[in-house]
């Protein structure tokens, strides 16, 4: 329990640390943020704010990781998976802020680097591990192996995951909090399933973004970018798999799971009859031109995020106690 403390608060002082290191240094190689014209014209104010913050949130994960559980496999696999997700979206931010080319990667490109990272993950859990192809079912709290679907499984969690905490990171501190909050909840999934060194993992990345938010906060002195979204996606999406919790993980993301459902409604319905759902998506901007002050918008947010992680911790709860 000590450790777990100590990793979370050695994350949250070194981003708290590093923060003002890395954001004038950020401002002077001119990586600010360009701001989509379509968007809430109150975001445009925005535009030149330092982005790709996400290397302090990587940072301060993996100070303490080192340090603490370094020599753990299961925790390196994870990182590599975190930082691996780092990189893609670091080398979008870059195309986009450096190169001037505001689609960053090409769709194929991005996706190429995430298969990449999915067949690791599914290759070393499943053959190095003992991870095997089951899939562990809430509620009634038993596994079903799904054999050779398990990787495509394992792909569309990946995928899915590092995608919806990207369209999430579009208010200040929105995903920094939102992650936080999940990799808090997944830290105690991770004890609960025997995997202390992957707890460590959690509670550091949860202090990292917390340390973070100290400078993502409204208003903003620096945006995560790709480089932090991708990653903290990748991050999750990890530790679901390496603790067979892939289907827990829609409660415990239930706010990244309401923003890319959003968009994906948003495209049907535009594309089916011409007409849109939401005043915008994702769904963050949608309330924010229903009048709600950006403030406003991301409290509420977190507020639901928590109660999706409280929701995802009983029903683990009542699986492990049995199930239904």
């Amino acid at each position: 329990m000590q450790e777990l403390l100590y990793a979370a608060g050695l994350a949250f002082i070194i981003a708290l640390l590093v923060g003002p290191v890395v954001i004038p240094i950020l401002r002077r190689l001119k990586f600010g943020q360009s701001i989509r014209q379509e968007g809430p014209e109150r975001h445009l104010a925005k535009a030149g704010t330092p982005t790709m913050g996400g290397v302090i949130i990587l940072t301060a994960l993996l100070v303490p990781v080192l340090f603490f559980v370094g020599n753990d496999a299961e925790v390196l696999l994870a990182l590599f998976v975190t930082f691996g997700h780092g990189v893609i979206g670091f080398i979008d931010d870059f195309i986009k802020v450096v190169l001037k080319r505001s689609l960053g990667l090409r769709a194929k490109q991005k996706l190429f680097g995430q298969i990449i990272m999915a067949v690791a993950l599914a290759y070393i859990a499943t053959t190095y591990f003992g991870r095997g192809t089951d899939l562990w079912l809430p509620v009634i709290g038993i596994n079903v192996d799904f054999g050779y679907l398990y990787y495509i499984l394992i792909f569309l969690v990946l995928v899915g995951t590092t995608n919806a905490v990207n369209l999430t990171d579009g208010l200040d501190g929105l995903a920094a909090g939102t992650t936080t909050v999940a990799a808090t909840a997944y830290a105690v999934i991770a004890m609960a399933f025997a995997k202390p060194h992957l707890a460590i993992f959690c509670v550091s990345l949860a202090g990292a973004t917390l340390g973070f938010l100290r400078y993502n906060i409204h208003p903003a002195k620096v945006f995560m970018g790709d480089t932090g979204s991708l990653a903290l996606g990748g991050a999750l999406a990890a530790v679901a798999v390496l603790t067979k919790t892939e289907l827990l993980l829609v409660l415990v993301g239930g706010i990244f799971v309401l923003e890319a459902l959003s968009v994906i409604i948003q495209v049907i319905s535009f594309k089916s009859t011409g007409k849109r759902v939401f005043k915008m998506s994702p769904i963050h901007h949608h309330f924010e031109l229903s009048g709600w002050s950006e403030t406003k918008v991301v409290t509420v947010f977190w507020f639901v995020g928590s109660l999706f992680a409280v929701l995802a911790l009983l029903v683990l709860v009542i699986s492990r106690s049995g199930g239904v």
